[in-house]
């Protein structure tokens, strides 16, 4: 799978990830990588904290779309 956003610039690049959202294929250069904290339990409490993030990789695209909202 090619890189979807260097394609678009003319580039032919391998993809490294997938956007969890889009599922966009992208390259070191066009992916950002976060942790997610993951919470537990019922409603409306108790709620706990998973010791370990959940990674996620986003596209540019989806990345600013979160950000904005």
């Amino acid at each position: 799978m090619k890189c979807y956003m260097c394609a678009l610039e003319g580039k032919d690049t391998d993809a490294l990830a997938i956007c969890i959202v889009c599922g966009m294929g992208i390259c070191k250069d066009h992916l950002i990588h976060e942790k997610v904290e993951i919470w537990e339990g019922s409603f409306p409490f108790p709620s706990k904290k998973h010791e370990k993030p959940l990674p996620r990789f986003l596209c540019e695209w989806c990345y600013e779309a979160f950000q904005s909202g």
